[in-house]
């Protein structure tokens, strides 16, 4: 038996069914299966990692822990930020396992590894922590839906607000994987659309603990912008030292292209003070993420991320959807998933186009001074709400080859 294997077991293992009480009979048919990709042990993991499996199991238990008469079970192992072995785990727990549809991803590698192995075994892949716009244009498929967020929505929302604010001049930091590059190649063309201009870029590895060099470089270009293009632990990791480098000292301002939530809770609301950041969801949006947000709370210590949201909706649509056309055909699931809207906590009526792209609302926010908090985690106000046909890149812009000409 292989190391892949061994870890698909032990994964399997460990995955309890949901089930409601009086359903020995479903039981008796076993779990439908949602399988977690997830990182649970690298730099992603508090923006996905183990609140990915709470967010799932909320969205189980709201739909009342069974369908087709059956329980809902939920596995989740670590695909370590590592297309083959995310491949390899995907792979194996279809062939061996029988799941019924894949979930999250992490690093925005893994994902794209992912979705090769779902489009040859037709299995649907709830798309949620990968971020590379590539996922619903070059490289999309019939079986994947991407919730939450992506880099063209990242790039457009902060990338052109700050250069129309007077940053017309930037140059990047960028994480040296799938998702470093497609951000910075979005933040790019957005800068260039609203009118400024690019001065640089450098590369730095995934899990990078030291980025001295790599803030020297970006001083020395002197971009008025300097551009994270990081995410997790090393985006965390380089405002700290921009702090201490005092990289803003010069005039620069700092454009955090992925925060979330739990970056703010790592590094500390003053440290973040003013900071502007592109997402689809804030846990304080409104009464009803507040609730919801709550329940997550309940079993974890910091408010949901955007992730944990988008993972609750996807699993949510898909669970509806299987409902729907009574089975799990991947074709007939996937076209009721792209035909009805998505609706809950924080979607009302969206719509995931043909390439798979779910199109959320997307905000603009800035982070609070600590002095204006009102209570714990009262950490953003709202600068502008962003409609769909502004945040997400044109349908025929993508080139994903399921759009018709």
């Amino acid at each position: 038996m292989s190391r892949i294997e061994r870890r698909a077991l032990l994964a399997g293992a460990g995955a309890l069914p949901l089930a409601m009480p009086g359903l020995l009979r479903a039981q008796a048919k076993g779990p439908l299966q949602i399988g977690l990709l997830s990182d649970m042990s690298g730099p992603f993991r508090d923006v996905g990692g183990p609140g990915n499996r709470v967010a799932a199991e909320l969205a189980i238990e709201d739909f009342g822990g069974s369908l087709l008469g059956r329980p809902v079970a939920v596995r989740q192992a670590d695909g370590q930020n590592r297309a083959d072995v995310s491949a390899a785990l995907a792979r194996e727990w279809i062939d061996s396992l029988g799941i019924d549809v894949l979930a999250d991803g992490a690093a925005s590698s893994s994902g794209l590894a992912i979705q090769e192995v779902c489009r040859e075994k037709k299995r649907i892949y709830v798309i949620t922590g990968p971020a590379t716009s590539d996922m619903t244009g070059a490289k999309c498929s019939p079986y994947g839906m991407h919730f939450g967020f992506d880099t063209y929505a990242l790039a457009h929302g902060t990338g052109t607000a700050l250069t129309r604010s007077g940053g017309d001049s930037w140059y990047f930091i960028t994480s040296d994987y799938a998702f470093g590059h497609a951000l910075e190649r979005d933040t790019m063309a957005a800068v260039r659309a609203a009118g400024g201009k690019v001065l640089g870029a450098v590369r730095a590895p995934l899990n990078n603990a030291d980025f001295s060099s790599f803030l020297i470089q970006a001083r020395a270009s002197g971009a008025k912008v300097v551009g994270f293009a990081l995410a997790g632990i090393d985006l965390q990791n380089c405002i700290k030292q921009a702090a201490e480098f005092g990289l803003t000292r010069g005039g620069a301002r700092i454009a955090t292209l992925l925060v979330q939530v739990t970056d703010i809770v790592a590094l500390g609301q003053r440290t973040c003070e003013g900071m502007v950041l592109t997402d689809s969801f804030y846990w304080d949006l409104n009464d009803a993420t507040r609730a919801w947000a709550r329940r997550y709370m309940a079993r974890m210590t910091t408010p949901p991320g955007l992730q944990h949201a988008a993972m609750y909706t996807g699993v949510t649509h898909w669970l509806k959807a299987v409902r729907d056309v009574g089975g799990t055909d991947a074709d007939a699931v996937a076209a009721r998933m792209k035909a009805m809207p998505v609706n809950d906590m924080y979607n009302a009526d969206v719509r995931i186009r043909e390439d798979g792209r779910t199109l959320h609302r997307m905000y603009l926010w800035q982070v609070k001074p600590e002095a204006e908090a009102r209570h714990r985690f009262d950490f953003c106000k709202l600068v502008t709400s962003i409609a769909p046909e502004e945040a997400w890149r044109p349908l025929r812009e993508g080139g994903c080859p399921l759009v018709r000409t």
